[in-house]
């Protein structure tokens, strides 16, 4: 497995972990529809989060939140409208970004709530 597969899936792991211990509850990982993947889906206070998962080493040039483009944004609201359907899910949703840093001496993980519109 490629160095920066290793990191994704490293970091995907720590995030999930953080929400779980922040009392969100973990509804589904890498979930998929057509080109568009969800990293973590879960659930706190009847409401549906959409999170999208960047790591980094610090040796990284471009901050992880950065790393959501426009694009990535389009196809991840696509996919949670899908979920939202599939699933026959009627509450409130919002899409996060949890940045995953990672340093040799510490990791730091950001959430960024509401990270962007799903009106794009």
């Amino acid at each position: 497995m490629a160095e920066h597969n290793i990191t994704g899936n490293k970091g995907e792991k720590m995030a999930q972990e953080f929400l779980f211990e922040m009392g969100y509850e973990i509804l589904a990982c890498n979930w998929r529809f057509q080109k568009a993947e969800i990293d973590i889906i879960a659930k706190i206070d009847n409401q549906i989060i959409f999170v999208e998962v960047k790591t980094r080493s610090t040796s990284s040039w471009i901050e992880p939140k950065d790393a959501v483009t426009l694009n990535k944004q389009r196809l991840i609201i696509k996919a949670a409208n899908a979920f939202l359907e599939e699933e026959n899910i009627d509450l409130d949703c919002r899409f996060d970004i949890i940045s995953v840093r990672l340093d040799k001496a510490k990791v730091e993980i950001e959430q960024l709530k509401d990270a962007f519109n799903p009106m794009i």
